[in-house]
């Protein structure tokens, strides 16, 4: 095993913390602020370099809006040896052939169809689910009026293999053995197969950021599923440990999670 997949093997057997998507969509949101800070406080040499770099990126940025600006602009033919032109009507002369600039390239506009192609799911859009559908309220201590603030979760779940429950006092959201799925039937689109694979972790659930924290399972949902039974290799021949995939039915109904892998 090459040395450097330690790291990424560990994350697809163990997966990641609940709130990772989170914590990282939240860093992205404060570099803005970082820079900013930075650009103001910043003395010396490490100012210069700070400058150096803001102003690379704003030379590429204009760059862009220009290529931007310029991808419709009409311009004419260049004119052609006397040798090579043909006759023309004279009711064409005056007509110069005209040209559509595309300032974006070929290689550019391939990226941006590929980054649209990564992101589609067979299902793009899903039903809303409501947190009382979700959730059921748990009434604990003497006092059953006021202690309703523990939650037990109605749907499917999906928990880590090191899940150990917190102390019953301090737990809020229960998640019952009954409904915790640990394997999905997953259906590769290209081989037209469908194997069971071991779920590794919930990517993103569409209802809510905290249903992608507890692991809910439902409809839409994107999981991760451990695909090397399936001996799926990348361009440089190293096995593919974990693939996306979206779940295309309704656990709580079925009773099993049927998905479709994201290739």
């Amino acid at each position: 095993m090459p040395q450097n997949d330690y790291i990424e093997r560990h994350i697809k057997l163990h997966g990641r913390r609940l709130d990772h998507e989170e914590r990282l969509r939240k860093k992205q949101a404060r570099e803005g602020h970082k820079h900013s800070k930075d650009a103001q406080n910043l003395r010396g040499l490490r100012a210069k370099m700070q400058q150096e770099v803001r102003r690379k990126e704003k030379i590429q940025m204009k760059k862009t809006i220009k290529a931007h600006e310029a991808r419709n602009v009409k311009s004419s033919d260049a004119p052609k040896d006397d040798d090579d032109r043909e006759a023309v009507p004279h009711y064409l002369l005056d007509r110069a052939g005209e040209r559509s600039a595309k300032a974006l390239s070929t290689a550019i506009k391939q990226k941006r169809n590929e980054k649209a192609a990564r992101f589609a799911v067979p299902l793009p859009k899903v039903r809303g689910i409501s947190e009382e559908e979700v959730f059921s309220v748990v009434k604990t201590g003497k006092k059953t009026k006021k202690k309703a603030w523990k939650r037990m979760i109605t749907k499917p779940t999906f928990v880590g293999p090191d899940f150990v429950r917190g102390p019953v006092k301090l737990e809020r959201f229960i998640r019952p053995m009954a409904l915790r799925m640990k394997k999905a039937n997953i259906t590769h689109p290209g081989l037209k197969v469908t194997v069971m694979l071991p779920i590794l972790s919930v990517k993103k659930n569409p209802q809510d950021p905290m249903y992608t924290r507890l692991g809910v399972l439902t409809k839409g949902t994107i999981i991760e599923v451990d695909v090397s039974d399936l001996g799926m290799t990348t361009t440089t021949g190293k096995v593919v440990w974990g693939r996306w995939a979206q779940i295309t039915n309704n656990p709580e109904n079925d009773g099993c999670v049927n998905g479709v892998l994201l290739v």
